[in-house]
């Protein structure tokens, strides 16, 4: 059963900016994020596009969630997948959402990123 969606879009110029100073990502990425970046940033607008999304499918936005608690890698075949931690991790625990999926696309000038959150 489907518990919440959440969709994001985000202009990559914003990220790029955003990275230029060190503290935005260690703030809004893990470590593992951070190594998955590797100064991509098309890479970090489409994580960051995800995070987003991912709160809005929780329905809360960040205010109760930090961007950390939520982690977005890819599995040996390049899908992306979310780790939640934390706050994030308490709040679907809550909302007993048991998977999330993600489906991140990039454009040069954009990163666009769907989540659909899953009750079995």
């Amino acid at each position: 059963m489907i518990t919440g969606i959440g969709v994001d879009l985000i202009e990559t110029e914003r990220i790029i900016s955003a990275c230029t100073k060190e503290g935005f990502l260690k703030r809004c990425f893990t470590e593992e994020e951070i190594k998955f970046i590797e100064n991509n940033w098309q890479r970090a607008a489409g994580n960051f596009a995800a995070k987003e999304a991912v709160v809005k499918m929780f329905g809360t936005g960040f205010r109760k969630i930090s961007p950390k608690d939520i982690e977005v890698l890819r599995d040996s075949l390049g899908k992306p997948y979310v780790n939640l931690y934390g706050k994030a991790a308490e709040l679907a625990k809550e909302q007993r959402i048991s998977a999330i999926h993600v489906s991140i696309t990039n454009t040069k000038d954009y990163a666009n990123a769907f989540v659909i959150g899953e009750r079995q």
